[in-house]
């Protein structure tokens, strides 16, 4: 069946199977390889991308549900991302690196959303994205410094 996104700001057409997940149109069908695969069950946020500015786990929605313009980590943009994107550079957050499109599209949309998080706001909108190589404590410290960069 063929289905019409709007994806990174551009109008696109996939002939996919109703149910096959967004993430693997992006990545097979679109060839937007940011956008990782972990664990397939929306557990891990390493598939996270936005639908209308929220983050979704795109591994586990079918392309038949997709009801808004999706953003993927090679489009997201904007002050906060480059507020996000700084902060993770300079707190040197990536380690293997896996996880971090998915890390920074959740982190985006929380300060878009509450641009003054307080750490219990940065846990709950960062839970669900795991990071193998633990860099939680530098996540929490980047987003607090993009909070920061943001009120400059």
């Amino acid at each position: 069946m063929t289905y019409a996104l709007k994806v990174n700001g551009v109008a696109r057409s996939v002939d996919v199977d109703e149910d096959t997940p967004l993430l693997w149109v992006l990545r097979d069908e679109l060839g937007l390889t940011g956008t990782k695969f972990g664990c397939g069950v929306a557990m891990c946020g390493a598939c996270t991308v936005h639908m209308d500015g929220q983050p979704l786990r795109s591994c586990s929605i079918p392309v038949s549900a997709v009801s808004g313009e999706i953003t993927t980590i090679e489009a997201v943009e904007g002050p906060e991302a480059k507020a996000v994107q700084a902060a993770w550079i300079a707190r040197d957050v990536p380690q293997c690196g896996y996880c971090q499109s998915g890390q920074v599209m959740s982190a985006v949309a929380l300060l878009r959303e509450n641009p003054k998080p307080d750490d219990h706001a940065i846990d709950l909108a960062m839970n669900g994205n795991l990071c193998r190589c633990a860099t939680y404590v530098r996540i929490r410290a980047a987003i607090h410094d993009a909070a920061k960069a943001l009120e400059a």
